[in-house]
């Protein structure tokens, strides 16, 4: 059996183009010592999965959970898919031993990088859409992903904010998220501690909490919640 057929079989589809998979598996350090063979990185099909895996998880989570109000969908779904997540489907699929890496990145570990990995995941999803459609696409992602979802509530699984929001703004490696002490107040046994949340310097969410960091996680659920309705206006 090939290494193809044999993801294949993980996957639970069979490729009708099967260079689609072949080019979801190709890291940009290998297609860029084989320029001369034409060789595509994943890099354009990992920014169509993202999408495509935002979307699903989305409508997905709309109608399984009706009673939940849009910040809380919006956390969960960035938990769902956050690199963490992906790597760990990665994991179960055994991506790594498939990947095409340069010499340098393979010899550096990138088989086991996280975000090579969960970036594989992505381009994956995109290429089981350009092949089979959104059908295909959607079932794959429900699959790896969703099928525990019913059973329990992600947020419930992860309710720390900080790494939530940590996660979601390095998907971007130019931005910084940091958290400011802003206001520290009341005597030595019971303290009141008020923290900010910076995306780049600037002011995103603040919280307080009855230690710096019982603030920060509620100023991560401000700047959560800032994200989400600035992405929805």
């Amino acid at each position: 059996m090939s290494a193809i057929n044999e993801l294949e079989q993980k996957l639970h589809y069979t490729f009708r183009d099967p260079s689609l998979l072949e080019q979801a598996l190709c890291h940009s350090s290998y297609a860029n010592e084989r320029r001369a063979q034409h060789a595509r990185s994943n890099e354009r099909l990992e920014f169509l999965g993202d999408s495509i895996l935002g979307l699903v998880t989305a409508e997905f989570l709309y109608r399984e959970r009706p009673d939940w109000p849009e910040g809380e969908l919006t956390r969960s779904r960035a938990a769902l898919v956050c690199e963490k997540s992906l790597h760990g489907i990665a994991l179960e699929l055994e991506l790594g031993k498939h990947l095409r890496l340069g010499r340098g990145e393979d010899s550096g570990g990138g088989r086991n990088r996280p975000s090579i990995l969960a970036d594989a995941v992505e381009a994956v999803i995109a290429a089981v859409y350009l092949d089979g459609g959104m059908g295909e696409a959607s079932a794959l992602i429900r699959r790896c992903l969703l099928n525990n979802v019913r059973e329990a509530r992600p947020e419930q699984r992860n309710q720390d904010y900080k790494t939530v929001l940590q996660e979601l703004i390095q998907r971007d490696p130019e931005r910084v998220l940091t958290y400011a002490l802003l206001d520290e107040r009341g005597p030595d046994h019971a303290k009141m501690f008020k923290m900010e949340a910076l995306v780049d310097g600037k002011p995103l969410g603040q919280g307080t909490g009855r230690s710096k960091k019982e603030a920060e996680q509620a100023a991560a659920k401000a700047a959560l919640e800032a994200l989400s309705a600035k992405n929805d206006g």
